[in-house]
């Protein structure tokens, strides 16, 4: 399979002004579901605290309800869970993704055969 898929798609979902949901902040709540911790969220996708805090704070936002609640640090430490609304938002944002995907499938392979074989890059 090529490294550079012959076609790909960015879905982003405004809110108002801002982006409600997009690819970034979809994996930026897998993350946090993997990791439940903002800041090893962050880590793992290259992002600064900073920048990480910023994304959820929009996302927090554009809810009806949090996305991603956090837990004060104690003995056991604090930490970061998505909530209810986040996972459905994120599982909606995935079936769009995957939707999208499908739809222009055949459009793209159809697409392919036009192109010349091989990778230009590598004459």
């Amino acid at each position: 399979m090529s490294e550079h898929p012959l076609a790909s798609l960015k879905i982003r979902l405004r809110h108002g002004d801002t982006f409600a949901m997009g690819p970034g902040k979809a994996d930026l709540l897998e993350a946090i579901q993997e990791t439940a911790s903002i800041a090893a969220a962050g880590r793992k996708l290259g992002l600064s605290y900073w920048k990480t805090r910023h994304l959820l704070e929009e996302m927090n936002q554009c809810f009806r309800q949090q996305v991603v609640v956090t837990s004060k640090g104690g003995e056991k430490g604090g930490g970061s869970q998505v909530t209810e609304t986040g996972r459905m938002a994120l599982a909606q944002f995935r079936a769009m993704e995957a939707a999208a995907g499908s739809a222009i499938a055949e459009r793209v392979a159809a697409f392919q055969e036009l192109l010349a074989p091989g990778n230009p890059a590598d004459n």
